[in-house]
């Protein structure tokens, strides 16, 4: 069992709590909020007995348990990991991990000093579903695909009041294409690897940080055209084309249902495994490295993270997109 750290009392880290607990790998021990009282609301769900609060990071990092999922702000997330790895933490770190490439390797150098474990929280990345896609994939030939992550933000409407929210700000690394265009870029790197080379261009605020934008991943035989936003909704199936139809994914995360519809009209349904939560994948997978270690996967799930954050950094760099933590 797997005594687990909380840092972030978002949405995202009760989902990612629900999706341990059901892999009965994990036991809630302690969350970190700067506000003590943020900590203590956030737990008020969940059995208190054997749990603590903290609002100082210190104490917290020094408390009983093994790897602190960390869900703070984008540009939050590098400094968090380095200290939770200098106290001797594993992580799992919600995507996207960190603001740049040098961030990573900073990460994973000190990580592999420590003899620790870095895992990137993105989820479709992990699902079942994407593997059985993959395998149908192998004796097709694939001439292009069209993956889309599109919602409209609930921060939009602080957004178009005049307010700043985190995932809008340059300052704490925000944007469409790092929040929800990761998905996209995650499943291209499970199915077909890291592509030659990328582009983006986006609709910018005055910030540069975009509310949506058209980009594409750049492989040898084929090009996959990704889009994302939000300010806006959307339909999110993806479609990849095969020179004998097109396979037609219900979403590119969450997968699902697929099916594949035949040049001639006929079509063909994917069977695909059952999800019991959305990020139960994940956080199976995690806890199956930590207890078996199997070396050559984690070496390849590293070497997709390391992908994933250059694509990002260079589609940005391709639009014009700026952190500070560029500057840093």
């Amino acid at each position: 069992m797997l005594n687990l750290g909380i840092i972030g009392t978002g949405t995202i880290s009760h989902q990612f709590i629900e999706a341990a607990q059901l892999t009965q790998q994990y036991h809630l021990k302690a969350v970190y909020s700067r506000q003590l009282e943020r900590a203590q609301n956030f737990l008020a769900r969940y059995e208190t007995k054997n749990l603590a609060c903290y609002d100082d990071l210190k104490a917290f990092l020094a408390s009983d348990f093994d790897i602190l999922y960390l869900a703070s702000p984008n540009a939050l997330h590098y400094q968090h990991a380095k200290a939770a790895l200098e106290a001797g933490k594993h992580l799992i770190v919600e995507k996207p991990a960190f603001s740049t490439p040098q961030e990573l390797e900073a990460i994973l150098k000190l990580a592999e000093e420590k003899s620790l474990y870095f895992f990137e929280a993105a989820r479709n990345y992990h699902e079942d579903s994407l593997a059985v896609i993959k395998q149908f994939l192998a004796d097709k030939t694939v001439v292009g695909a069209n993956f889309s992550y599109i919602k409209y933000s609930s921060k939009m409407k602080d957004l178009l009041a005049g307010k700043m929210p985190n995932v809008f700000s340059d300052k704490f690394s925000g944007g469409a294409l790092v929040d929800l265009g990761i998905y996209p870029i995650y499943a291209a790197l499970k199915l077909f690897g890291k592509p030659k080379s990328v582009n983006y261009t986006a609709s910018q605020l005055a910030n540069s940080i975009d509310l949506n934008g058209n980009g594409n991943l750049i492989y040898p035989h084929f090009h996959i055209a990704l889009r994302t936003g939000k300010n806006y909704d959307a339909l999110n199936h993806a479609e990849i084309y095969t020179r004998d139809g097109t396979l037609i994914l219900n979403h590119i995360q969450g997968i699902s249902s697929a099916h594949f519809r035949r040049h001639d009209g006929s079509r063909k349904e994917l069977t695909l495994p059952e999800m019991e939560h959305l990020m139960s994948a994940e956080a199976k997978h995690f806890a199956d490295m930590l207890n078996h270690k199997n070396e050559t996967l984690y070496q390849t799930w590293l070497e997709d993270a390391r992908s994933a954050s250059q694509i990002l950094y260079q589609m940005r760099q391709s639009a014009g997109i700026v952190f500070e933590a560029d500057n840093k």
